[in-house]
């Protein structure tokens, strides 16, 4: 499968902090790609990197073919970007909230129609449509941004710990979508902090102090590290990476 992402070298510096450190990674179309790693890893800086909004100190990156440094509009054309707080209008009910992103995007007319029944039938979030975005749940509000990030139907959606502190019956709703979206040929990127979300993946990448120590299918990395499961695979791998610092 051709790479529809990939850094070379990709570094981003605040001062004195290296948070992103040389990044090397390519992402196939067509796959669900997950970055782990503790808070303060670079999993999101990298994510505003690749998403064009924010340059990196040195390195490369291109997404779609393109530039995130010379052609950013052009990749922001391409993806959807949902981040741990999206900007929803609580005030605002959820068709409201649809209409004014599809504004935002220049969608309308027939279009719009389809996509908004499309993504309301998709999520089930069509009983919904008229409550406001402040009385929703935290599963339902990840839903409505879910479908606000869609509404330009990009081909890469990038997901920054989508789920965390949804419940675990919104989560698995969530990931059944996303599976949906797999198959309609969109690519995911993502970070998450729950480990038993990265074993969904096709491929993760374990970041750590702003470095990929690790990138490689979740049933490979256990079986390298002989661990049974995703969790001790990534503990051994950080461990390891730690003695040999210090040594």
């Amino acid at each position: 499968m051709p790479a529809i992402i990939e850094t070379r070298d990709l570094t981003r510096r605040f001062g004195e902090l290296v948070a992103v450190d040389r990044l090397n990674l390519t992402v196939e179309q067509g796959e669900i790609f997950g970055l782990v790693g503790p808070d303060g890893a670079g999993k999101t800086t990298t994510l505003r990197m690749l998403c064009g909004l924010m340059n990196p100190s040195e390195g490369t990156a291109t997404v779609a073919g393109h530039d995130v440094v010379r052609d950013s509009q052009a990749v922001k054309d391409q993806i959807g970007y949902m981040a741990q707080r999206f900007g929803l209008y609580a005030d605002l009910t959820v068709d409201e909230n649809m209409t004014f992103y599809a504004d935002l995007f220049d969608i309308t007319g027939r279009v719009r129609e389809e996509l908004t029944a499309q993504l309301l039938r998709m999520t089930r979030m069509e009983p919904f449509r008229a409550r406001q975005a402040g009385r929703l749940s935290g599963g339902m509000k990840q839903k409505l941004a879910l479908m606000c990030t869609l509404l330009h139907r990009p081909r890469i959606l990038f997901l920054d710990e989508p789920t965390n502190g949804v419940d675990p019956v919104s989560r698995r709703d969530f990931w059944t979508i996303l599976y949906q979206l797999l198959k309609d040929g969109i690519t995911i990127f993502m970070t998450t902090a729950y480990l038993d979300e990265a074993e969904r993946c096709n491929r993760v990448g374990l970041m750590h102090r702003g470095r990929l120590i690790r990138c490689e299918a979740p049933e490979e990395m256990k079986r390298a590290t002989a661990a049974a499961s995703l969790e001790g695979a990534f503990i051994k791998t950080i461990h390891s990476v730690e003695g040999v610092t210090r040594s």
